[in-house]
């Protein structure tokens, strides 16, 4: 399985938030899947799919992608 790391830019985009926001969530250690690459951050995308999906109410899930409906 490929390992997906999301730069901060990315991680904004995918979750519709304000990278101000995900660089607070961070210092918060609110946010999974957090890797430092010396001062640069990324994320790792299955852990950021499974905390989103956790948060969601039954049924509304995020697909994998790839996957059809």
């Amino acid at each position: 399985m490929e390992k997906r790391l999301l730069n901060v830019g990315e991680l904004s985009v995918y979750l519709s938030l304000p990278k101000d926001s995900i660089y607070t969530m961070v210092s918060l250690r609110k946010l999974p899947g957090v890797v430092h690459l010396g001062r640069a951050l990324r994320f790792e995308k299955a852990e950021i799919d499974r905390w989103v999906n956790a948060k969601m109410p039954t049924g509304a899930a995020l697909r994998p992608e790839g996957s059809q409906s």
